[in-house]
């Protein structure tokens, strides 16, 4: 159905995030599965189904576009008005986003408790803290997130839908989180580092650049493993920043 309308779209998009992620939520905090296996299988089945429903609408341009902020104010500026003059609504909102969950995480209770079942749940759920229950919520959080990243790519990025369109970024934004040690701030310079990676192989192309294509592409993807390497070595033996259950299911009985 093509309702023509963008918000209706956003909001289509939360929704079966939602789904998808309340299913992995189950399967891995109700159930206690295997994370990584139950991820894996969530990521083929999204790209199965989207495959599947975005078929018929393959490479057709969409019919609506997600408005820009234009402040003519900010052009004559060198430099910074090239890039913030003209940016879209997305963008915007997902500097306002880190910028709340930079607070939200180191700032508030709310972030204490969240930290609190990241690393220690038995100490929290003694606490009185429903480990459970917010293990549930920033599951299906996190993958209305997911989700809304999805649509910028589509409305934004690239305006028209096509299969595999992501080509691996999903696992690149995994890696990001990686090497900003999980802290929000650190997470927004890395995306616009491994962007600007990803952009240099296009300008690499239009002056003419004898470089192959294929390699151009593997670029960012090159320095996001390097980078991962040299992180770990050089952090070899300290704490990686990860919440020290990562991964781990919960078993209320044992939190003695």
């Amino acid at each position: 159905m093509n309702t023509g309308s963008l918000t209706a779209a956003i909001l289509v998009v939360i929704a079966v995030s939602v789904a998808l992620g309340l299913l992995h939520a189950f399967v891995t905090v109700t159930l206690r599965a295997n994370q990584i296996v139950s991820g894996l299988a969530m990521t083929l089945l999204g790209a199965g189904l989207s495959a599947y429903i975005g078929k018929p609408i393959s490479g057709l341009p969409l019919p609506g576009s997600v408005p820009k902020w234009h402040m003519s104010w900010l052009e004559p500026v060198p430099v910074i008005g090239d890039i913030f003059a003209h940016l879209d609504v997305f963008t915007w909102a997902s500097f306002a986003l880190v910028a709340a969950m930079h607070i939200y995480i180191h700032r508030t209770s709310a972030g204490l408790h969240l930290r609190a079942i990241g690393d220690n749940p038995p100490t929290a759920d003694v606490m009185g803290i429903p480990v459970q229950w917010l293990r549930y919520g920033y599951v299906i959080a996190g993958s209305a997130l997911i989700g809304l990243a999805g649509a910028d790519l589509l409305l934004v990025y690239t305006p028209a839908w096509t299969e595999g369109m992501t080509a691996g970024k999903g696992w690149i934004a995994v890696a990001l989180v990686i090497f900003a040690r999980w802290n929000p701030l650190r997470a927004l310079f890395c995306a616009y580092f491994f962007g600007m990676l990803d952009s240099l192989g296009f300008r690499l192309q239009l002056i003419g650049s004898d470089v192959p294509t294929y390699f151009l592409k593997m670029i960012p993807y090159f320095v996001t493993i390097f980078v991962l390497m040299f992180l770990g070595w050089r952090n070899r033996g300290k704490l990686s920043g990860a919440p020290q259950s990562l991964g781990t299911p919960y078993l209320r009985e044992q939190r003695f």
